[in-house]
């Protein structure tokens, strides 16, 4: 894959985010580039297939599901690229037909088919909740005893799932997209991004080259999408206020597509629902931006890149509806109002303009988002233990050993943190 070169970057404390690269290129051949190093050349950089292949190797995709159509979910799987693992986390209904089952149904042909490991999930299945309680995340559980509803929390339960499995990176790809060429790009890039970061604590965050829409009888290419346009002026306002400077820097804002090393994702906490994607931003800054105290001067010393990366395939997914859009607006500057490193003009500026929107009256404060602690706290040999005894709606499938090749399960005990040797049968 070829990227054109980023020149410019705006710091904040020991966050390095990078201006927009595109993809010029999704597939820039062999050449004379042979191995892991990265080429430059006249303005752009060259990720050579085994450094792709490298990452890959080492990479959890975890795919949020929502009462998506089988034939939009096998599209998905087929574009994650053959050595990626695949943990796929439903929130579908499951009443008066089971749509989980038919998921994990396909789930399983597909892995039959591709020889390939795979883990699936229900989010509101009674033992993944016993589970995150015994690995001591209490704060997941609602008043009904189920995991929270949100996408945030199937993202924080599929970065659990991924930590399991001993890989080092971790992507994110939503179930409701219409394109497997972009699900494939989407993953390449994530690969392409985190190589060239060379940090171990580094994310890759995607920009779509557009979102098609239906307008007067013909496609209409959108370039700015209705919520991120909104939440990245409000998070590059964040960033001004501080340097002096205006800045475009943010791209990414309610970024969907996205990518980080684990080391990195087991320190971040998330946020539930929407707010999840703009307040990975607001964490990094609270975390490394050298404003707060900080217990981890490892990361502070190293740096934290976030790579943005624009792609060539079109983002096509269902229209929410204007309803959903709003909440997500909404959801993204509560986030930002109520973080301990957002100035004082900027919370006013956030209540002025939520007035303005109709979300809040005159005198009342944003909300605040749940937030959760980072998974890295979890004690993740006792959420496995606990998952595979209780949670009904935990299958592994691992396609090879279907096939009658040796096994290659996705988790194995004896990587997951806290279990260094597999137990006897």
């Amino acid at each position: 894959m070829r990227l054109a070169d980023s020149f410019r970057s705006e710091r904040f404390g020991a966050v390095r985010i990078h201006e927009l690269q595109r993809v010029i290129e999704l597939d820039s051949g062999a050449g004379d580039h042979a191995g892991l190093l990265p080429v430059s050349s006249a303005g752009s950089r060259v990720v050579p297939p085994e450094a792709l292949r490298a990452v890959e190797n080492e990479m959890v995709i975890v795919v949020p599901c929502m009462n998506e159509t089988r034939s939009v979910i096998e599209g998905v799987l087929s574009g994650v690229p053959h050595d990626c693992l695949i943990v796929l986390v439903s929130n579908s209904d499951r009443l008066p037909v089971d749509r989980y089952e038919i998921e994990a149904q396909t789930v399983e042909q597909f892995c039959r088919l591709a020889g390939r490991s795979a883990v699936t999930v229900h989010q509101k299945d009674p033992g993944l909740a016993a589970a995150f309680k015994a690995a001591g995340m209490a704060e997941l559980i609602a008043d009904d005893g189920l995991v929270r509803n949100g996408k945030g929390e199937a993202m924080l339960i599929g970065m659990a799932l991924a930590a399991m499995t001993g890989r080092k990176y971790l992507g994110y790809v939503d179930a409701d997209n219409y394109v497997p060429g972009a699900v494939h790009e989407y993953c390449k890039a994530y690969a392409a991004g985190l190589h060239l970061a060379n940090s171990p604590f580094s994310m890759v965050r995607i920009s779509w080259h557009s979102k098609p829409k239906l307008k007067d009888g013909r496609l209409f290419f959108s370039r700015k999408g209705r919520s991120s346009a909104i939440t990245n002026d409000w998070l590059n306002r964040f960033l001004a206020e501080y340097s002096g400077f205006g800045t475009e820097v943010i791209a990414t804002g309610n970024a969907g597509e996205h990518a980080m090393s684990m080391e990195l994702g087991l320190k971040l906490r998330l946020a539930g629902g929407f707010a999840v994607e703009p307040f990975e931003y607001m964490d990094l800054f609270e975390q490394f931006g050298g404003l707060l105290e900080n217990p981890n001067p490892d990361v502070m010393a190293a740096s934290v890149p976030v790579l943005q990366i624009e792609t060539r395939n079109p983002h096509f997914h269902d229209n929410k509806g204007e309803e959903h859009v709003q909440g997500m607006r909404m959801q993204a500057l509560n986030v930002l109002y109520h973080s301990a490193v957002t100035l004082p003009s900027v919370r006013q500026a956030i209540i002025e303009f939520m007035v303005a929107q109709g979300a809040l009256e005159t005198g009342q404060e944003p909300p605040r988002e749940r937030v959760y602690p980072p998974v890295g706290t979890l004690a993740l040999d006792l959420l496995y233990d606990a998952l595979d005894a209780e949670a009904q709606s935990f299958r592994e499938f691992d396609g090879r050993s279907m096939a009658g090749l040796p096994q290659a399960p996705p988790i194995e005990r004896g990587r997951i943190p806290g279990m260094e040797a597999p137990r006897a049968a």
